[in-house]
C-alpha cells in the first residue's frame, strides 16, 4: 500500500471480508474485460439487470446521477463545477459529466470494465464519451438496448403500488395485494409515485425516445447494438445478456 492511512484502513477490515475480496479479485482475474452502455425506458428492468451483470463481470456501476451527486458531496474540483451550475438552475455540461465518468473509470473497482446507465442520452455525449475512452486505449463493447413495447410498459409502470414506510411493492395484475389497495403485512393503505401515472409515463417515454433514438442509431452503425425482448421475464432476459454477452 502506497499511503500508510490506506493501510491503517485495511488493517480495520475484518479477515473474512479481505479474504471474500481477494477470492473475489481472483475470480475476476479471469473475466473478459466488458465496457456496457444499457439504455431502455423506465420500467424496462435495466435495474434489475445491472447488478446482475455487474456481479457477473466484475465491472463498476456507473449511474452518473449518483456519480454527479458524489462528486459535489466530496466537493471535488469537477464537484465544485458540477453544484456551480446546478446552483444557478443550469444542466451540468457533457464535458463535466464525462470528465466524472473519465475519473471513476481509473479506479480498481472499475479495472474488469463499467455499466454506464443513464448515460449517454444524446450523440454528442456519445462522441464525447468514445473520445475520452479513446485516450484510455479502451472503447465501448456492447450496448444492450432493452427494448420494450410502451404499451407493455404503461401496464408494467401504472400498475405499481407500494407501501411507503416498508418500500414493499405490489402490482395490481403481476404481484397484486390480497385486499386491493392495502398492505399484506400491516393493512396499511398503499400509494401510486408520482412518476407511476400514465400521464407521467407517456411524457418520460416521449423524452426518451426522441433523446435516444439518435444515440441508438450512433452505436447501431459501429455494430455495437444488442436489442433485448425486454417485455419477457427477468430470467429470460438474463439469459438473452448472458449469450450477447459471451459472444
Amino acid at each position: 500500500m502506497a499511503n500508510s492511512s490506506a493501510a491503517a484502513n485495511l488493517e480495520d477490515v475484518p479477515s473474512v471480508d479481505l479474504m471474500n475480496e481477494l477470492l473475489r479479485r481472483m475470480k475476476c482475474s479471469t473475466k473478459p474485460d466488458k465496457r456496457l452502455i444499457l439504455i431502455g425506458p423506465p420500467g424496462s428492468g435495466k435495474g434489475t439487470q445491472s447488478p446482475i451483470i455487474k456481479d457477473e463481470y466484475c465491472l463498476c456501476h456507473l449511474a452518473t446521477g449518483d456519480m454527479l451527486r458524489a462528486a459535489v458531496a466530496a466537493k471535488t474540483p469537477l464537484g465544485l463545477k458540477a453544484k456551480e451550475a446546478m446552483d444557478k438552475g443550469e444542466l451540468v455540461s457533457d464535458d463535466l459529466v464525462v470528465g466524472i465518468i473519465d475519473e471513476a473509470i481509473k479506479k480498481p473497482s472499475c479495472q474488469k470494465g463499467f455499466i454506464l446507465d443513464g448515460f449517454p442520452r444524446t450523440e454528442v455525449q456519445a462522441q464525447k464519451l468514445d473520445e475520452t475512452l479513446a485516450k484510455h486505449g479502451v472503447k465501448v463493447d456492447k450496448v444492450l438496448n432493452f427494448a420494450i413495447d410502451d404499451a407493455i410498459l404503461e401496464e408494467r409502470i401504472t400498475g405499481r403500488w407500494i407501501h411507503p414506510s416498508s418500500g414493499r411493492t405490489y402490482h395490481t395484475k403481476f404481484a397484486p395485494p390480497k385486499t386491493p389497495g392495502v398492505d399484506d403485512v400491516t393493512g396499511e393503505p398503499l400509494i401510486q409515485r408520482k412518476d407511476d401515472t400514465a400521464g407521467v409515463l407517456k411524457s418520460r417515454l416521449e423524452a426518451f425516445h426522441k433523446q435516444t433514438e439518435p444515440v441508438i442509431r450512433y452505436y447501431s452503425q459501429k455494430g455495437l447494438v444488442a436489442d433485448l425482448h425486454a417485455e419477457k421475464p427477468p430470467k429470460e432476459v438474463s439469459a438473452e445478456v448472458q449469450k450477447v454477452l459471451s459472444s
